[in-house]
C-alpha cells in the first residue's frame, strides 16, 4: 500500500506589503483560496455550496465545501484534500516586491489544476515546485525502537489534551484510510482493531509541550472554532517499525483538527 501527496510550493512576489499577523496566516490564505475557487468555478446563481445542485463538477462544492451527506460512517464532513503549510509566514510582513512561499500538500490529483489556478490569483506568481507527485509507502522499512515527534503547529486531538501514542496513531490511522478512500486507491486494508492494541502499547517517555489558546470566527455561520492545541516534543518507547511510515505520512497530512488551515503539523526522527 502506498500513499500519494502532492508537495505542491508555489513561489510568489507581492505587489503590496503584506503582514501575517501571529495565529492567523493559515486562516488567511484558507480563505483566501476559497474566495478564488469560488470565483473561478460557481455559477453566479450559486448562493451556498452546500445546496449546490452541481456539487461533482464544481471545484468549490466538491473539494473545499464538502456537505455532510457526503461524509464517510462517523464523518460529519468529507474531509478536504489539501492542508496548507504556511508556519513560516505566521508573524511575518511582506514588502512591496519581496518573495514568499505558500505551501499545499495536495492529496487528490483531480484538483491539482484547479487548486494551482485558484492559487495563482493570490499574488504574482513566479514558479511552482512540487508538481510530481510523492508516493510514500506504508510497509514498514525498517526496525524502530524510538522516536521523537515534534508538534510543530497546534494539535488538537479528539478525546485527549496529551499526545499518548495510542491516541494519536489512531487519529493518524484513520485519517490516512479516510483520504485513500476519497482520493486515492481505497481505504486501509488493515486490522484496525489489532494496529490499534499495538499501539497503545507503545510508551510516551517523555513530553514537553505547551497549550495554545486561539479561535476564529466563521464569517459565513458565526461558529467559533478553535485554532489552539498543543506545541512542543515527545518522546516513545516500543516496537514502532510498523508505525514509523504513518509517521511519516503524518508529516504531509497533517493530524487531528483543523489540519486545513495548517494545524497539527509533525514531524519525527528515530533515535
Amino acid at each position: 500500500m502506498t500513499f500519494d501527496v502532492l508537495p505542491l510550493r508555489f513561489h510568489f512576489k507581492s505587489r503590496e506589503t503584506m503582514h501575517f499577523a501571529p495565529g492567523t496566516v493559515g486562516n488567511l490564505l484558507r480563505g483566501s483560496l476559497g474566495k478564488n475557487l469560488k470565483r473561478i468555478s460557481c455559477k453566479p446563481e450559486c448562493a451556498d455550496a452546500r445546496s449546490c445542485s452541481n456539487r461533482e463538477t464544481c471545484a468549490y462544492a466538491r473539494w473545499f465545501a464538502p456537505a455532510a451527506d457526503r461524509g464517510p460512517s462517523g464523518l460529519h464532513d468529507r474531509p478536504r484534500p489539501f492542508v496548507l503549510r504556511v508556519a513560516h509566514l505566521d508573524g511575518k510582513t511582506i514588502g512591496i516586491g519581496q518573495s514568499f512561499c505558500v505551501g499545499l500538500n495536495l492529496f487528490d490529483p483531480d484538483a491539482a489544476d484547479v487548486f494551482s489556478r485558484a492559487l495563482s490569483l493570490f499574488a504574482p506568481l513566479e514558479s511552482v515546485e512540487g508538481t510530481v507527485p510523492l508516493r510514500l509507502p506504508l510497509e514498514p522499512a525498517s526496525e524502530a525502537t524510538r522516536v521523537r515527534v515534534r508538534f510543530l503547529t497546534p494539535v488538537e486531538l479528539k478525546g485527549s489534551d496529551q499526545p499518548e501514542f495510542g491516541v494519536m496513531f489512531a487519529r493518524i490511522r484513520d485519517r490516512i484510510s479516510t483520504l485513500r478512500a476519497l482520493c486515492g486507491d481505497g481505504p486501509l486494508d488493515v486490522d484496525f482493531k489489532a494496529m490499534g492494541e499495538r499501539a497503545a502499547q507503545i510508551r510516551m517517555t517523555s513530553c514537553e509541550i505547551r497549550h495554545i489558546e486561539a479561535e476564529r470566527v466563521s464569517r459565513r455561520t458565526g461558529q467559533r472554532h478553535s485554532l489552539g492545541g498543543f506545541v512542543g516534543v515527545a518522546e516513545y518507547q516500543g516496537d514502532l517499525g510498523e508505525f514509523a511510515p504513518y509517521l511519516e505520512i503524518a508529516r504531509w497530512t497533517g493530524v487531528g483538527r483543523q489540519t486545513v488551515w495548517g494545524k497539527g503539523e509533525i514531524d519525527y526522527q528515530t533515535l
